[in-house]
């Protein structure tokens, strides 16, 4: 694994994201996801996973440079139904799996951590879903989970301005479990960790699988949907505006084409 190295303890696999400067989440760092829950799955000394982030974030979203060597809105509804596809796999694992987020999960980083079973949060961390400032929409399953942890409208204001919340914020509105001060993220998250770990493998499984199944059934619909209209948006001149003007540093200038 390039971007991800891990480490055991007390039955808590911890895995760090190493991409700086920001941990953007590229297709190889999303292939290093499934690659570590390979290596934890039949693990029996491996009880709970805690995903977190090297430096200053956890994730700060998606890697914008590696979209522009895309070529159709085919391909780039591949790109996204392969990321649903993982991410889908961290939702449904057999072990319980916790985000750790400091600093910054947003666009990939946060569909990332929505797809664990827990979100442990600093109070100053942001979280969002800032891709319709590119032109774009989520791709990794964000239009559907967002939604089922903090409602349609609270979801829909995330997404229309793409304006972070706070990790305070995000326990209050349903997306985190808890906030900690910056210090205090990663010890309080171990500690809850060890104590799951304790666990019954087998119950924590069964709770697990009981847990996916309160998914309202149009979930799968919606993910296919998304994964579509991702690859439809992406061929939009307002989408190559959003990306160039990102990569330039500059605002973009939309026009509905």
């Amino acid at each position: 694994m390039e971007f991800l190295s891990w480490k055991v303890e007390e039955g808590v696999a911890i895995a760090t994201i190493s991409r700086p400067p920001a941990n953007a989440l590229s297709q190889g760092l999303i292939q290093d996801v499934n690659a570590l829950l390979d290596a934890v799955e039949k693990d029996e000394a491996v009880r709970v996973i805690v995903i977190h982030g090297e430096g200053r974030f956890f994730s700060a979203g998606a890697d914008i440079k590696e979209f522009t060597s895309v070529q159709s809105g085919e391909e780039f509804a591949g790109l996204a139904k392969n990321g649903q596809d993982v991410f889908e796999r961290v939702e449904t694992f057999n072990k319980p799996i916790i985000a750790a987020i400091h600093g910054a999960a947003l666009g990939g980083g946060l569909e990332l951590a929505m797809g664990c079973h827990m979100r442990f949060v600093t109070e100053t961390a942001k979280l969002g879903l800032p891709e319709l400032s590119l032109g774009l929409i989520p791709g990794f399953a964000g239009t559907q989970r967002l939604p089922r942890y903090v409602g349609v409208a609270k979801a829909a204001e995330m997404m229309f301005t793409s304006d972070p919340i706070s990790g305070t914020e995000a326990v209050e509105w349903g997306l985190a479990n808890r906030a900690f001060p910056d210090e205090e993220l990663i010890p309080e998250t171990l500690k809850i960790a060890k104590k799951i770990a304790k666990k019954s493998p087998i119950a924590l499984k069964a709770a697990i699988q009981m847990l996916n199944y309160s998914k309202p059934s149009s979930y799968y619909d919606g993910v296919k949907a998304e994964a579509h209209s991702f690859g439809e948006v992406f061929v939009s001149e307002d989408a190559k505006e959003g990306i160039q003007a990102f990569i330039e540093k500059r605002e973009p200038v939309f026009t509905g084409k």
